[in-house]
């Protein structure tokens, strides 16, 4: 379907004549911008009859007009030129005279002409005239820089090549001629369906959205100047604008600007965008058939709802090519998401004036100075309830059924569906993250294995068993824990602490680190030819990263005031000297480095308050006869380091607040070439940041904490003020899980809450506080804009989330077997989450192609590498496995049980009176030596308080552990790395079968075309022929 545009400019060059038979008086500016009728005026059917009897007139006169060769019809009121040298510029008439054609006929009844052509596309629509024809390449590098005037030299080029075919095609213009008709329109306004997504007429789709407010401000007049230039622009693209007057918005004060892009603009962008689309149906069957895939029946979804579309060969759309593709229907021939995406390339590059002697574009600006509020795409429909005719199906509605329902956790992911609704970029990150989870599944079975294991070998662990004893435990007497405030304490009152300690200090410690490093390796390769496959299914493999992430970011072009030549394109291009960048860059860095000091800072305050807290704690607990039933299992040690880590977390969401913020604001100011580069530098600065905030106090506990704690008599002192801490007797491992758990749960419970709750709040009061006129239409596209904004750095954040989360499962996982499984439980909430808010509660975004995660899978792979390192430590410094070991070989005496007697054997002697008068408690006791956690020297040793020779055994026994451990790990990852191909064998023949087929297509259309245009030309020289031999009879006959 097609509106008769061309009727448009010949009637408004008689716009006196027809406003003298049509129009009294013309309506007021907003009526005239809205095009809306009021009764009065005139006799709606009176205007419709006279509109469509014109109308017709008009077409009947153009079909018997005899055709005068070079004579080429204006589909605009465009400059004509004789010379098409210069391109083409549309005259624009002022604001007034634009809706002035308009007003000849009432909204509602105001309907293009719709024509229907039985035949297929002329065999001579691919010719184009080698004459005075730009080339593609130049309209497609126009259109890459937003010359507004892209359009017309396309409809140019190709009026000109239609000149040549009117001779063959005057038989198919009466044909048309024959089936035109003039329907009523669909739905009238005033009983418009609330879910629309087409304009007025019922035909033109609404592929996005503008909207503003009126301005009392002092910029309003600049605003309002803005505005009607972008918007002017904006039609000489070719797209089709309907505009809302406020008074029809349901809170009175917002102005709707309603875009529609036609085929011409569709055709044009889409070439230039790179986009594919299907020249036939493949004849390659899908790869669904698993093992046991009938097992998984229960999580399958229809094959409808996973495979919404056959799949097809396809190819990189051209506009010289359309008989080439499967073209059924122009109007849904582009999915929605293709078209948003084509609409918001646009926006983003149309110019808006020129301001402080600089060239402005871009939705963005006019965004960022609230010139226009809001710009988005339109949703399908509503979410609770399938589409109603005219609209096309409602696919959030499925997203929703299938998809976004948190009874259906167990369910696989649509993920073509979810492809099509959002686009690549964002069904890419579903992908991950569900593959993600899948493996998380393995590793959560073997970290649950490993903490029932120490669960059931509890009751059996000796150095537990000798702790609790009150025999063994309860008579050893250990040294204060601070000084003069701490008094001396049994080692029985840890009985609990050391229990709990065995449930992840045990024996399958080391084959879960080592089974981890494995895993983590696995997951990598796995989700390489995951990704792989995952190109090939939604034909990514020869998608360039060029088309999209590499294309120039509008504020670099706008703030460019330098041009140089591309070493590779060899063309102009804008550049940006070292030296106005040099500035920013040592600002960005000296702020991160900054806000890593301040969380540093932080950490050291928690230290500082866990020191100073902890002495009160202890002769608190001491002296309240109330806290002797909780003492057992709730220990000065304990209590100070649970508080301890809540407060760290509070100071990590905060200081985590402030820097997303200021690490924008800080790129922006860098002014990145590219899409990538602002990306890549936004990643960089907050997963540096992240790593440090998240990850700083498990470092401190697994790798700081206990180690420079000297020994009693001279301990070290921080700030030469507070002791240093000490870690547990059964080692610092508690503390480091109380720690991980806390974080990484806390992290997970409150984002799972942001995410949920803060975009149901919003969207409701915003709701709440529009619905002033409820009497009013709440249609389609204000329901959407009263919805929260997605953003484009929503999925940033999401796989910034993923991430982090990825380096609690792998970095400390040899201290918590259970965070895999946590991990789990998240994510399968989160998956639904992210569902649920996206097609529930946000605006729909902008569709964007991506084919890989980008720069996080190379931050995956270093925090890997990274993982095998920090596990070794854990089990060599942080955990009691390896003295354990050195005893059990080289220091135990009982053979029967060998390790009877560790306990002790792990508590060097400190003589009492050898206590300095200032750390000394200042009550006396009966005894003269107490026991403390290290490997030194006795009293009476000449060498007394000094590492014994234990200690340097157990501390290459340490060493020798870390070396061999990570030799082993990366030996096993390179051979797995080596083994997994990144690309499966079945998905390369796959790429090369239908590689081969669509070169086969285009060769034989080519050949088929080169045929048919030598058949014709023989045909016309024949012809020809014909005419010069009758004109050589008739000279003869006449002479």
């Amino acid at each position: 379907m097609e509106a008769p545009v061309e009727d448009l400019g010949r009637s408004r060059e008689r716009r006196g004549e027809s406003a003298q038979a049509d129009s009294k008086e013309a309506p007021p500016e907003s009526q005239r911008r809205q095009g809306s009728w009021k009764p009065g005026d005139q006799q709606p059917g009176t205007l419709r009859e006279t509109y469509w009897e014109r109308s017709q007139e008009r077409y009947r006169e153009r079909a018997v007009k005899p055709r005068v060769k070079g004579q080429v019809e204006w589909k605009y009121p465009l400059e004509k030129k004789p010379s098409c040298l210069k391109p083409p510029t549309l005259v624009e008439p002022e604001e007034n005279e634009v809706y002035k054609e308009d007003l000849l006929i009432p909204a509602q009844v105001r309907r293009p002409t719709i024509r229907f052509s039985l035949q297929a596309r002329s065999r001579l629509q691919s010719r184009r005239s080698a004459v005075c024809c730009p080339s593609s390449s130049v309209i497609n590098e126009l259109a890459k820089m937003g010359d507004p005037d892209v359009l017309e030299m396309v409809q140019e080029e190709e009026r000109r090549a239609g000149s040549e075919e009117r001779f063959f095609e005057q038989d198919l213009s009466s044909r048309e001629s024959s089936f035109l008709i003039s329907e009523e329109p669909r739905f009238k306004k005033d009983e418009q369906s609330k879910d629309s997504i087409f304009f007025r007429d019922g035909i033109r789709q609404i592929d996005f959205v503008l909207s503003y407010v009126d301005d009392i401000k002092k910029e309003a007049e600049l605003k309002a100047e803005r505005r009607k230039e972008f918007e002017q622009n904006l039609r000489k693209t070719g797209l089709e604008l309907e505009i809302e007057d406020k008074m029809n918005s349901e809170d009175g004060k917002t102005y709707f600007v309603k875009i529609h892009a036609p085929w011409e603009v569709l055709v044009t962008y889409a070439e230039v965008l790179g986009i594919k689309m299907p020249i036939k149906e493949s004849d390659i069957p899908r790869a669904d058939k698993i093992p046991f895939s009938c097992m998984l029946g229960p999580l399958k979804l229809p094959r409808n709802v996973k495979h919404p579309h056959a799949e097809y060969f396809t190819a990189q759309f051209t506009r010289h090519r359309q008989e080439l593709f499967l073209i059924e229907d122009e109007s849904s021939f582009f999915p929605s998401s293709s078209r948003n995406r084509i609409v918001y390339y646009i926006l983003s590059r149309c110019p808006f004036g020129i301001e402080d002697g600089k060239k402005r574009f871009g939705i963005e600006r006019l965004l960022n100075s609230h010139t226009y509020s809001s710009a988005f795409p339109l949703h399908d429909g509503q979410y609770w309830k399938p589409s109603e005719p005219p609209n096309p199906v409602n696919e959030r509605y499925t997203l929703c059924q299938n998809w976004a329902r948190f009874s259906y956790f167990y369910k696989e992911q649509p993920f073509n569906l979810i492809r099509d609704y959002y686009g690549e970029k964002i069904g890419i990150y579903f992908v991950f993250l569900g593959f993600y989870t899948e493996m998380l599944f393995f590793a959560a079975i073997v970290g649950l294995a490993c903490f029932i294991y120490g669960l059931l070998s509890m009751h059996d662990n000796s150095s537990s068993t000798e702790i609790c004893d009150p025999e063994i435990g309860g008579q050893i007497i250990m040294c204060p824990l601070c000084d003069v405030m701490c008094d001396y304490w049994r080692l029985n009152s840890t009985c609990l602490a050391s229990k709990f300690s065995h449930l992840f200090d045990n024996e399958s410690t080391v084959f879960f680190a080592i089974f981890m490093g494995i895993w983590v390796t696995l997951f990598l390769e796995f989700w390489k030819q995951r990704q792989a496959r995952l190109e090939y299914e939604w034909d990514l493999v020869d998608f360039e990263e060029e088309q999209q992430q590499l294309q120039l970011r509008p504020e670099f072009e706008a703030m460019c005031t330098h041009r140089k030549i591309n070493a590779v394109t060899k063309e102009m291009e804008p550049y940006l000297p070292l030296c106005s960048r040099i500035p920013w860059y040592f600002l960005s860095g000296a702020t991160v480095t900054l806000w890593m000091s301040l969380v540093i800072a932080c950490m050291v305050a928690v230290i500082v308050y866990r020191l100073s807290v902890f002495a009160t704690f202890a002769s608190f607990m001491e002296s309240e006869a109330s806290l002797k039933h909780v003492r057992s299992f709730l220990t000065p040690q304990i209590t100070t380091s649970l508080t301890g880590s809540c407060l760290n977390f509070i100071v990590i969401l905060i200081l985590n607040f402030f820097y997303e913020r200021i690490s924008a604001w800080i790129t922006k100011m860098e002014i990145p070439r590219t899409h990538q580069e602002y990306e890549s530098s936004l990643t960089l600065k907050m997963f540096l940041f992240q790593f440090v905030n998240f990850y700083s106090s498990c470092f401190y506990v697994a790798f700081f904490k206990g180690k420079f704690v000297g020994y009693p008599g001279k301990y070290t002192y921080l700030f030469n003020v507070w002791r240093s801490e000490e870690c547990d007797p059964g080692g610092c491992l508690v503390e480091l899980t109380t720690q991980l758990t806390i974080i990484m749960t806390g992290k997970q419970v409150f984002g799972n809450i942001k995410e949920a709750i803060y975009p149901f709040v919003l969207n409701w009061w915003r709701r709440r506080k529009a619905r002033t006129n409820s009497e009013k239409l709440y249609s389609r596209w204000e329901q959407d804009h009263d919805l929260e904004t997605f953003g484009s750095l929503g999925l940033f954040y999401e796989y910034l989330e993923t991430v982090i989360q990825f380096g609690f499962v792998t970095l400390f996982v040899a201290s918590f077997p259970l965070a895999p499984l946590l991990a789990l439980l998240n994510n399968i909430i989160e998956i639904r989450v992210d569902a649920w808010k996206l097609t529930t509660q946000y605006r729909r975004p902008v569709a964007a192609k991506a084919h890989s995660i980008g720069v996080w899978q190379d931050i995956l792979y270093g925090m890997a590498v990274l993982s095998v390192a920090t596990n070794a430590f854990i089990v060599a410094f942080t955990s009691d496995m390896i003295p354990r070991l050195v005893y059990y070989y080289a220091y135990s005496k009982n053979a029967i049980q060998p390790m009877r007697g560790y306990v002790n054997n792990s508590l060097s002697i400190f003589l009492i009176a050898d206590f300095p008068n200032h750390t000394v408690p200042s009550e006396k006791r009966d005894f003269t030596t107490c026991r403390y956690r290290d490997y030194r020297n006795p009293p009476d040793h000449e060498d007394k308080y000094f590492h014994s020779m234990q200690y340097w055994h157990v501390l290459a026994a340490k060493m020798t552990f870390i070396i061999i451990m990570e030799h082993v790990v990366f030996l096993m990852k390179f051979l797995l790395a080596w083994m997994i191909p990144d690309v499966p064998k079945d998905v390369m023949e796959r790429i090369k079968r239908e590689k081969l087929m669509t070169v086969k297509i285009l060769h034989d259309f080519e050949l088929n075309k080169l045929k048919e245009n030598l058949r014709m030309n023989s045909s016309d020289f024949a012809k020809h022929l014909i005419i010069q031999e009758n004109k050589v009879h008739l000279a003869k006959s006449a002479t």
